[in-house]
């Protein structure tokens, strides 16, 4: 064999052997990681749907790595949920006597607490999960929606965590749900696209700038004290219902009371506004998302 002829590799492409290029026109050639020419453009359900599998992975991987390390393990998700709960006891129905509609102060608090904790750990989750997954996102491609919507799934176990103690304490105080209960799937659904509409916004403008973070907790505590926690909605007066339903959290938390615990409810308009709101929050955001999903790898 000539000492002068150019090294071979393996082609398997043209079944046998093909002469390598050099060092030098190997630097003039770029990799470029795009998505599939037939899902481009598509409608974000369709590339999620064609993900799916990379979806359930990287759910259940939040789960593991949320409990990874942890003594008590999936207990956390009970923790914060009873604590608060015994502290709005303590200052807002000992102290200060708020009305909890008929209903112990305990169960009437937690009943709240379930669906506002789902809610806030999935939209904190969401806020920073694009940049939390930017090594991920700068070597493949995948739909980037992909990140926040396994963030609200890997959420969605430990609500299901808080909702056994929720049972139990329904059990213990002897209050019994009825029919109210089969609309119960639709409030959490109503929660966990609330979470989603407002997290892709966040998400999509974190990564652009990164002061989002610090202003998602002080977001979170204003919101919380705007929702009917530590208070019944019956207290807001008449005229400022459809105002208040501008906060869709507000209608979540109302339809667990009623659904669970029996607590009288007259959505009415107020829950309209609630809809409309969530709607409009989701389709924007879907557009702002898809609009600068092509720039995360650049700037994560």
């Amino acid at each position: 064999m000539s000492h002068d002829a150019a090294p071979s590799i393996l082609d398997p492409q043209a079944g046998g052997l093909a002469p390598a290029r050099s060092s030098s026109s190997l630097e003039s050639f770029d990799r470029v990681l795009e998505p599939k020419r037939q899902l481009r453009g598509s409608f974000p359900l369709r590339e999620l749907w064609a993900y799916r599998e990379l979806l359930g992975f990287l759910t259940w991987r939040d789960v593991k790595v949320r409990y990874r390390q942890t003594v008590i393990g999936a207990l956390w998700a009970l923790i914060q949920p009873f604590m608060l709960m015994v502290v709005f006891t303590l200052v807002m129905g000992h102290l200060a006597h708020v009305p909890s509609d008929g209903l112990p102060y305990p169960i009437f608090a937690y009943a709240a607490l379930v669906p506002w904790t789902l809610f806030a750990s999935a939209l904190g989750g969401i806020s920073g999960s694009v940049v939390s997954n930017s090594g991920l996102i700068s070597k493949v491609y995948f739909p980037r929606l992909v990140i926040p919507m396994a963030v609200l799934g890997s959420f969605l176990f430990d609500f299901l965590i808080a909702l056994v103690l929720l049972i139990g304490m329904m059990v213990y105080y002897g209050v019994y749900p009825g029919l109210g209960l089969l609309a119960l799937p639709g409030l959490v659904v109503l929660a966990l696209i609330t979470a989603l509409s407002v997290g892709i916004w966040l998400t999509a403008l974190n990564v652009r700038y990164r002061d989002i973070r610090y202003t998602v907790p002080f977001l979170l505590q204003l919101w919380l004290f705007a929702s009917p926690i530590t208070y019944a909605a019956s207290l807001v007066p008449s005229r400022w219902r459809l105002l208040y339903g501008l906060n869709p959290m507000t209608t979540v938390i109302d339809g667990f009371r009623w659904a669970l615990l029996g607590v009288t409810w007259s959505p009415g308009w107020s829950a309209v506004v609630s809809f409309a709101v969530v709607v409009v929050l989701l389709a924007s955001g879907l557009v702002y998302f898809r609009r600068m999903e092509t720039t995360f790898a650049d700037l994560v």
